[in-house]
């Protein structure tokens, strides 16, 4: 059985074997021990409210009860740009005309921003290669916005993700060589590396702070503007899916677009609204497909847990649990939980699961 829980200490070994198997490009989730470390002590102390829940991380992994291993992870910042500046490009169009040459000229351009600053950001979503299908990416995507419902007022209304832009195998990304390798005298990874452990400050100092007129840059840079990685464009359609739409900002380096949603629009809090259960207790068949399962979350702050059981266990005001999904959930008899469907069965076809 699969089930959400907050990251543990001891996920670390194997976060870091996810992370090395996801090649350079994925910032948040670099193939480092010392700062994967880091991040799981962050999402810790946020979980246990030792730090502010406005400034926390919070970090939730997907396990294999079976063998008790994570094999996935996707996470929430609460807020960004409050300790480091948060930085963008933001696409736009410089207009020049001359009546007297009769000339009226559109040229798009790129322009330095902090637009996201202080807004929540879903990221860090990760799934091990062999838990592709059957739901999972669905589940480890969209239980985390049964928790930004759930406590809102300790997250902004808009929430944005930034995605992962175009890169080759090598890590070499056509836009970093176009421009940020002019002003940066680094390859793309370490670049990519440095903002990923929060150090910032050189991008303010060495990035240009005019615009960049996109003509001036080779086709190859121009191409992957608002583009992701093929590796990440099912999680943009699962995005997409959930009323996520691009706002016109780009990734500073890659040139990964920037998708955005206000809380209360996201499909799954608005499919899960008023959908609130008490738990009873029945032995059934956990194993139908994804377009026939329901996600239940047991609505804790500190051990938000998320699994899923078939539609059928729904009842008007209750929901029926085997043993060990109650065990999982650290639910019994009587108590709350929320309810959402996994997967939009209009969509069924075309969703990434």
């Amino acid at each position: 059985m699969l089930v959400i829980r907050p990251l543990q200490e001891t996920d670390l070994e194997d976060l870091y074997a996810m992370a090395q198997k996801a090649g350079k490009g994925l910032t948040t989730l670099p193939a480092d021990r010392d700062l994967l470390r880091h991040k799981i002590s962050l999402a810790r102390d946020t979980f246990s409210q030792k730090c502010a829940p406005e400034a926390g991380l919070y970090l939730f992994a997907l396990e294999d009860t079976k063998n008790g291993k994570a094999v996935g992870i996707s996470g929430i910042q609460a807020r960004v740009g409050l300790d480091e500046v948060f930085y963008n490009y933001r696409l736009s169009i410089a207009v020049n005309a001359s009546k007297e040459l009769g000339v009226h000229v559109r040229t798009p351009t790129l322009h330095l921003s902090n637009d996201m600053t202080d807004t929540s950001e879903i990221c860090s979503l990760l799934l091990a290669d062999e838990y592709h299908g059957g739901g999972n990416g669905l589940l480890l995507s969209r239980c985390r916005f049964l928790y930004l419902d759930e406590f809102r007022k300790h997250f902004s209304e808009k929430v944005f993700a930034e995605m992962r832009g175009v890169s080759d195998e090598q890590g070499r990304s056509p836009l970093w060589d176009a421009l940020g390798s002019k002003f940066f005298d680094m390859e793309f990874s370490e670049a990519d590396r440095l903002s990923g452990l929060g150090n910032k400050a050189f991008i303010a100092e060495l990035m240009p702070k005019y615009p960049i007129y996109l003509p001036m840059l080779p086709d190859s840079a121009r191409a992957v503007i608002g583009r992701v990685h093929s590796n990440t464009a099912p999680a943009l359609r699962m995005l997409q899916a959930e009323g996520f739409n691009f706002n016109g900002l780009v990734d500073i380096f890659d040139g990964g677009p920037v998708v955005e949603a206000f809380v209360h629009t996201i499909r799954t809090v608005r499919d899960s609204i008023n959908r609130y259960a008490k738990v009873t207790g029945k032995n059934v068949n956990l194993d139908v497909p994804a377009s026939e399962r329901v996600m239940v979350s047991n609505r804790s702050f500190r051990d938000f847990r998320v699994a899923t059981v078939p539609a059928t266990c729904v009842g008007v005001d209750t929901v029926s649990l085997p043993p060990e999904v109650a065990e999982a959930l650290h639910v019994e008899p009587g108590d709350s939980v929320r309810l959402a469907p996994l997967k939009d069965r209009a969509k069924t076809t075309t969703a990434a699961g």
